[in-house]
């Protein structure tokens, strides 16, 4: 048994290229630390403690109904990411985030106020809507794309824009909205979903957790595993670092493109779920508006990877739940806005310094190979 397994052992540990993992580490741990110390001069000069403010985020990170803030934080953050980082996979900047998952948010209310099914069938179904409505948006960038050449940054901005005023004419009296409102308040919502469109929560001692965290777990596995363990991976890859090498080898990048812009809609569409199906069960004008913004920032962080995108969840949701912790210790909660716009630049920079080193050792390595074959060759003609 140990012939056989050894070898397999050391060949899986020669595999990993430790130097490529620890300049991809590098760059995201580099852009905290510098993020930190900024933060930590600006609290300084406005003449705040800044050691005083971090354990005050350290206590809440620790705090058991502070984890269960965050978790369920990030839950929506890593959606968010997950949608974003599909489309950077194949170099497609999908900007639209932000409008797919609020316009999939109400149509999902619509639909959880309208059809009363059993649960089992009542959450695929939102669910499906979900996508169905995020992919088709999304889908109207890559039609545009494919068959007319416009930029897909310019199209899924312009469509956030529809997107809003879209939803400024459906929450109003009539379809999507009831006629008194539809609730007691002076606020435009549709009607409550039905309580079979509940989606379970975990009681723990801090609370209670989404449990949508599970099917943001298995976004999360299926995104890695459609990449590299499926030829629709290998081709979204390959048509991402060089479109016309991926056409000579037989990719169709045209469909490619549409089918990506429609699965990072899809993807997007879920991100609203979590607040929708556990806490609000109404889409109104007080639905949370940003997150895709913020989950082009927590993909650049976690380099479009799935497991990069979780740590960079966890990340923006401890800042953003410990925000109020600040205020309440009057601190200026600002300062967690400062170090988010901070971490997303250091990031970039930091990005691009780490590619450089590892450029340059690359060159290095390769000098070093061609110089000692050279050796080699002289040795042999002199012999």
């Amino acid at each position: 048994m140990s012939t056989t397994t050894q070898p397999a052992q050391r060949g899986f540990l020669q595999r990993i290229d430790r130097e490529r993992l620890a300049l991809a580490i590098a760059a995201p741990l580099l852009a905290i630390v510098i993020a930190v110390l900024l933060c930590s001069a600006l609290l300084a000069v406005a003449g705040y403690d800044p050691t005083q403010a971090f354990n005050i985020m350290g206590k809440f990170a620790v705090a058991s109904d502070g984890q269960v803030a965050i978790l369920n934080k990030a839950t929506t953050y890593y959606l968010a990411g997950c949608a974003v980082a599909f489309g950077f996979r194949m170099n497609l900047f999908n900007i639209g985030a932000d409008g797919q998952y609020q316009l999939s948010a109400l149509f999902v209310a619509y639909v959880g106020g309208t059809v009363n099914l059993p649960s089992f069938i009542e959450i695929p179904l939102l669910l499906i809507v979900a996508m169905l409505v995020g992919g088709a948006w999304a889908g109207v960038a890559g039609v545009l794309k494919v068959t007319r050449g416009v930029n897909e940054v310019i199209a899924t901005i312009m469509l956030n824009a529809i997107t809003t005023a879209i939803i400024g004419m459906l929450l109003v009296p009539g379809i999507f909205v009831p006629g008194n409102g539809g609730g007691t308040s002076n606020t435009v919502q549709t009607k409550q979903m039905v309580a079979s469109s509940n989606f379970f929560t975990i009681n723990t001692q801090g609370g209670s957790l989404y449990g949508f965290i599970i099917v943001a777990a298995l976004v999360g596995v299926v995104f890695q595993l459609v990449l590299t363990r499926t030829r629709f991976g290998f081709d979204l890859r390959a048509t991402g670092r060089s479109e016309s090498a991926a056409a000579a080898s037989g990719v169709n990048v045209k469909r490619m493109v549409l089918t990506s812009m429609c699965v990072s809609g899809a993807l997007a569409g879920l991100i609203g779920m979590p607040d929708l199906l556990t806490n609000s069960h109404y889409f109104g004008q007080n639905f949370q508006a940003g997150i895709g913004f913020t989950g082009i920032a927590i993909a650049l962080l976690g380099r479009n990877s799935p497991l990069g995108i979780g740590f960079a969840a966890l990340l923006w949701a401890f800042l953003d739940a410990s925000a109020p912790t600040l205020s309440v210790s009057n601190f200026p909660p600002e300062i967690i806005n400062v170090m988010e716009g901070t971490i997303v630049i250091c990031v970039v920079v930091a990005y691009e310094l780490v590619r450089r080193f590892g450029l340059k050792r690359q060159q290095q390595r390769v000098g070093a190979q061609l110089a000692a074959a050279a050796v080699s060759v002289k040795k042999e003609v002199a012999a």
